[in-house]
């Protein structure tokens, strides 16, 4: 049985429609492909994706003894959290608001089966 390994951020000061953006790059690539995605990527949402990604990849290896190749980013949910309320002074004594939004961020791994389990699955659905 296949294990799922979590790592979450909450809170993060960036809204969540532009951290989706680079959520959906990664979401069901192999970790090592979602790590050379994320270096290259030029957002704001990048780095702390990739640092996300290697604390993950930590709890798969030192709590579950996983190996990194045989993982890959099975879910990647990106929810939006607590939003700050501020006003903008405008004419004639007016304010307009000025909502700066939070997210909330869970990466769940999840491990390969063999190779040849998933070659012998297809050639008997084949059969």
């Amino acid at each position: 049985m296949a294990k799922e390994v979590r790592a979450k951020l909450s809170n993060l000061r960036i809204a969540p429609r532009k951290v989706r953006l680079v959520g959906d790059l990664i979401r069901g690539k192999s970790v090592v492909m979602a790590k050379a995605q994320l270096a290259f990527v030029n957002k704001k949402a990048a780095p702390i994706l990739l640092k996300l990604l290697n604390s993950a990849v930590a709890n798969a290896k030192n709590n579950f003894n996983l190996n990194e190749e045989n993982l890959y980013l099975k879910k990647v949910l990106i929810d939006g959290g607590a939003s700050l309320k501020r006003w903008r002074p405008v004419w004639k004594g007016m304010a307009h608001p000025i909502m700066k939004r939070t997210s909330h961020i869970t990466l769940i791994l999840g491990e390969h089966q063999d190779k040849k389990s998933k070659d012998q699955i297809s050639n008997q659905v084949k059969a």
